[in-house]
């Protein structure tokens, strides 16, 4: 089933109109008093949780903020410091999965499509890919940005570990899904790691 067929126009129309709804959070989030703190809880978090689910020689994928976006740079620092390979992905064009690029802290940043940024870097294969989310769910289920890269790219990249991160104020009860929405296995917010099964249930 794909978006042009009728079947399908709930759905889209639910995720879009949610889409709009987390926007708005968000928004109303990067104006608050406390989004350095919470920002800095979710960083502390997630370095701790990558650091315990990743070996020696192991590549992260991150990513480069946008404006109004979490900036997981004091986290790329981190772990390259701890001698992790890291990559942020270049947007490629629309329909196909995203290239990722060795990240350094010397390396020059170059703008790509739709206003994202990338690492001028050799292209790398992570094998942990941290996911950004709009809005999430329990069971794993995640709403994007309506372009579908993760989407391909996470089919694409058979055997990598995927985790999603977001804040708290962006869960909701129960994300619309249609029949190939595939679940992430494991969230990280400022408050805590959700871990998920492959059925899209919290353990």
């Amino acid at each position: 089933m794909t978006l042009s067929q009728p079947g399908s126009w709930p759905i889209a129309r639910a995720k879009q109109a949610l889409r709009d709804e987390m926007t708005r959070r968000r928004q109303a989030f990067a104006a608050s008093a406390t989004r350095a703190m919470v920002e800095d809880s979710l960083r502390r978090r997630m370095v701790r949780g990558l650091r315990a689910m990743v070996g020696a020689g192991d590549c992260i994928s991150l990513v480069w903020p946008l404006p109004g976006e979490i900036d997981l740079r004091p986290v790329m620092q981190a772990l390259h410091a701890d001698g992790l390979c890291v990559a942020l992905p270049e947007t490629t064009p629309k329909g196909h999965p995203l290239t990722f690029r060795l990240w350094q802290p010397e390396c020059v940043i170059q703008t790509g499509r739709y206003g994202t940024c990338h690492p001028e870097g050799p292209p790398v294969r992570p094998d942990v890919v941290c996911v950004p989310l709009l809005a999430f769910d329990r069971r794993g289920m995640r709403l994007g940005y309506g372009g579908g890269y993760y989407d391909r790219t996470l089919a694409a990249l058979r055997g990598a570990r995927a985790v999603g991160f977001g804040l708290s104020f962006q869960e909701v009860t129960c994300i619309p899904t249609g029949r190939y929405d595939v679940a992430l296995p494991a969230i990280v917010t400022e408050r805590e790691w959700i871990r998920c099964r492959g059925d899209g249930r919290t353990r």
